[in-house]
């Protein structure tokens, strides 16, 4: 599968459109674990459902024109970002509408816990996240993966060819600048 999936980003990097739209449907059963992720992080207030979100993140990719996806890594932690970013504006919307009602993110009862990471609010996150993919991009990707993917450890090295270690190490350091970050904004 790892050999079809690299030949079709090629193509889809190319400007085929059919390429892309094969891409999608090929990893259509990863983006629909993700998109139901990324919906339980949003701790049940959302009112997206998992195809919706899934929908609208293709249509979100597929508006946006050419992407660089290299990998299946890249391309999944891209997909990560379009679904968050359509939870984080619907939430917006919501809260607009209920004018200051409050939302909070919370981790997935079966993906590994981060005390750290609980009930952090996807507002402050993001720019947290955008800002350390503009210093390190590697470790905003490593966040993508693990967190918001629900990728372990192993699979984030298997896809990148790295060690485990390389990826925990990864991990800890974006884990340290994104609570600077938001540190820096609540505190």
């Amino acid at each position: 599968m790892e050999t079809s999936v690299a030949a079709l980003i090629v193509h889809a990097e190319n400007g085929d459109k059919s390429a892309a739209d094969a891409l999608f449907t090929l990893l259509y059963t990863e983006l629909r674990r993700l998109a139901r992720i990324q919906l339980a992080r949003s701790s049940g207030e959302s009112t997206l459902g998992t195809t919706t979100l899934l929908h609208e993140a293709y249509l979100s990719m597929s508006a946006g024109g050419p992407a660089d996806f290299p990998d299946r890594a890249r391309f999944m932690a891209y997909a990560a970002r379009a679904m968050r970013g359509l939870i984080l504006n619907h939430a917006r919307d919501r809260r607009a509408r209920k004018r200051g009602g409050d939302v909070t993110f919370l981790p997935l009862d079966d993906a590994p816990e981060d005390p750290a990471l609980q009930r952090l609010d996807l507002e402050q996150v993001g720019p947290a996240l955008d800002e350390l993919a503009a210093l390190e991009p590697r470790l905003a990707q490593v966040v993508d993966l693990k967190f918001f993917c629900g990728f372990s450890f192993a699979e984030i090295a298997a896809m990148w060819g790295v060690s485990e270690r390389t990826v925990q190490r990864d991990w800890e350091s974006a884990r340290i600048y994104l609570h600077s970050a938001i540190a820096g904004v609540t505190g």
